[in-house]
């Protein structure tokens, strides 16, 4: 019988560290060093003696915006999903953040609002690491870097060589031979590109329009009794309330005793005009957003616009080399309201780990490798983009599927049910947050409980 995935999600979330991991390469290649690369890289140095991470962008000061990652300026967090499975690789890396700088957040200090009102509270094991990506990133660059076989060449990746799969990764005239390749180059990566012109099969690529603009600005954090009790707020809005159509508010607590301010809006957004306007557009949310914005600011306004989420299929293909993965945003990267990036790029470390205990034929395409990728991102996409999706067939007019009218409504209906009932409050918490598959919201008995909740 086929394994389900919910089931192939909770074996991933729940996962160790291989105890006695088998070397399988000489050398192996992971081509871009942002996170997802970084721990692909883990990963691999439990089963190659060499681990060799191609990178563009300078890396040095560490934590500072790196010009492959436009969106670094914005929001990140680390969710308990992908806290945890970091954790795994990298043992203590929240506490090192912490005596860095970072925020380790309980579930007492995160708030959830919809529409204005504020989720029932959801307990359990949901600490989550806040902090700059680019201040993310350094400490996770400088834990597997530490790593003896792990080292890095500064260079622009162009191409792949072959002979019975991929051989190596060309470097302008150079050549870093390896007999396992990870694609880590993210949302632009060019793996499609090269592929077709190499005869191979290209994956198929999905979007889904967002038209989704950022604008965040960073603001100093005092020492008052409120800002003890609160590190993460998010705000998000179905029934649109505001003066624009802004869709997500989000603040955190981020290094250097700063408060990150992000407001995610469709179309045009006003709060980007001015600090003043941005303070404006806070005042109109809870509280919190006017008292954090109000402090003296340390970084002014930073904007940033993507036009869509997108997702390459590489499953069932037909001619795809041996020896070759993708990860993270080069599989997929989507409208980040849930923050669900990093911690989908950590999962898809743990499917990697899971493919190369398996000792699997290497003289083949990954397709297992895929297959347990593609429950991850199934899970990831379907929070994340499935808003998107049914904002955009509203606007467009068109015609959906009844068994999606039904999905899509059945959704509505547990979000509704977050704001009354503790229960599916922590069921909807646990998928957001990445602890278990958006198909545990699905069962009969989760929707009889979200209706008789709402009628309530």
């Amino acid at each position: 019988m086929t394994e389900s995935a919910v089931a192939v999600f909770d074996r991933l979330y729940r996962a160790g560290v291989p105890e006695r991991p088998v070397v399988l390469f000489d050398r192996a290649c992971v081509v871009g060093g942002s996170i997802a690369g970084l721990l692909a890289a883990r990963v691999l140095a439990d089963h190659a003696r060499e681990v060799v991470i191609v990178e563009r962008d300078q890396t040095e000061p560490a934590a500072q915006p790196r010009t492959g990652v436009p969106q670094d300026r914005h929001g990140h967090v680390l969710l308990p999903g992908g806290l945890s499975q970091i954790e795994r690789w990298l043992p203590g890396i929240a506490a090192e953040a912490e005596a860095l700088g970072g925020y380790l957040a309980g579930p007492d200090q995160q708030v959830v609002y919809h529409d204005g009102r504020e989720q029932a509270l959801a307990s359990g094991e949901a600490a989550m690491l806040l902090g700059t990506r680019p201040f993310l990133e350094a400490r996770i660059r400088s834990r597997v870097l530490a790593l003896p076989n792990v080292s890095t060449v500064s260079g622009q990746a162009t191409g792949l060589a072959y002979d019975v799969g991929v051989s190596g990764v060309r470097c302008g005239d150079e050549l870093v031979s390896a007999a396992f390749v990870v694609d880590a180059m993210g949302r632009a990566s060019k793996l499609s590109a090269w592929l077709e012109k190499d005869g191979y099969e290209r994956p198929r690529m999905r979007r889904v329009q967002t038209g989704i603009n950022y604008v965040t600005a960073l603001f100093e954090r005092a020492e008052s009794s409120w800002e003890q009790e609160i590190a993460c707020v998010l705000e998000r809005f179905t029934a649109q309330s505001m003066p624009f159509e802004l869709t997500v508010a989000h603040l955190s607590v981020i290094e250097d005793d700063q408060w990150l301010v992000m407001l995610m809006a469709y179309g045009d957004h006003p709060a980007a005009k001015s600090i003043e306007s941005f303070r404006s557009t806070c005042a109109e949310l809870p509280p919190v957003f006017a008292k954090a914005a109000g402090g003296a600011v340390t970084r002014g306004i930073q904007t940033y616009h993507q036009a869509d989420s997108r997702r390459r299929d590489f499953t069932g293909l037909s001619r795809f080399p041996a020896r070759l993965v993708a990860m993270g945003d080069a599989v997929a990267s989507f409208n980040p309201i849930y923050g669900q990036g990093l911690s989908s790029a950590a999962f898809h470390a743990a499917c990697l780990s899971e493919y190369l205990v398996g000792e699997p034929d290497l003289e083949v395409p990954a397709a297992g490798f895929f297959a347990l990728q593609e429950v991850v991102v199934d899970a990831a996409w379907a929070i994340s983009a499935g808003g998107d999706a049914a904002r955009q067939d509203l606007i467009t007019g068109a015609e959906v599927p009844e068994d999606v009218r039904r999905q899509r409504w059945a959704m509505s209906q547990i979000i509704k049910a977050t704001l009354v009932d503790k229960t599916v409050a922590a069921a909807f918490a646990a998928v957001t947050r990445m602890q278990a598959h958006p198909a545990t919201l699905r069962t009969p008995e989760m929707l009889e409980r979200a209706l008789a909740a709402n009628q309530r």
